[in-house]
């Protein structure tokens, strides 16, 4: 396929009646898209009379947020240690007493009741004692209840309430 003048012709018009590229080529017939892309840059027809673009602006959906906006509180200056007069008062009468947990003394476990990671099953207690990385380290091996993995010991001492885990860090 070559340009004639007919052919250049025609598409100089179809490009300035703002047909896109695709429509041209297949007006045409005998050349691709990135033919009629090459030529017209070529020619240097880069402006158009007429778009394929509809002239009315388009209309766009207003998107309301899923969440209603939160409060915004103005913020100025360091105020990282600054308590409201309000959060104060609040403080004070959710004032509750602090339950103090006694430290849980670690368990002696026998050397015969010892147990290795080989050793261990869904009734024995997982729980780990000492440093990974030495001989001496060994599992509790204990009998442990149904559906948990530690001795009735180490349950105590790995769960804990909630509250009574925030209560500790805080005062600590």
């Amino acid at each position: 396929m070559s340009w004639t003048d007919e052919r250049v012709e025609l598409l100089k018009k179809l490009w300035t009646d703002g047909l896109s590229a695709s429509q041209i080529a297949a007006e045409l017939g005998g050349v691709t898209r990135n033919a009629v892309i090459g030529k017209v840059h070529r020619l240097g027809l880069s402006g158009r009379t007429k778009t394929s673009r509809p002239s009315a602006p388009r209309v766009r959906k207003v998107r309301r947020p899923s969440m209603p906006p939160r409060p915004t509180t103005r913020v100025i200056g360091n105020t990282a240690l600054k308590l409201n007069v309000v959060e104060e008062q609040q403080l004070d009468a959710e004032v509750v007493p602090m339950r103090v947990l006694a430290p849980v003394e670690e368990l002696f476990i026998p050397p015969e009741e010892r147990a290795t990671i080989l050793q261990l099953n869904e009734h024995t207690c997982k729980w780990p004692i000492g440093d990974p990385g030495q001989e001496d380290f060994y599992f509790c091996g204990r009998r442990s209840g149904s559906g948990v993995p530690y001795c009735e010991h180490h349950c105590r001492v790995a769960y804990q309430p909630a509250n009574d885990r925030r209560r500790t860090k805080s005062a600590g």
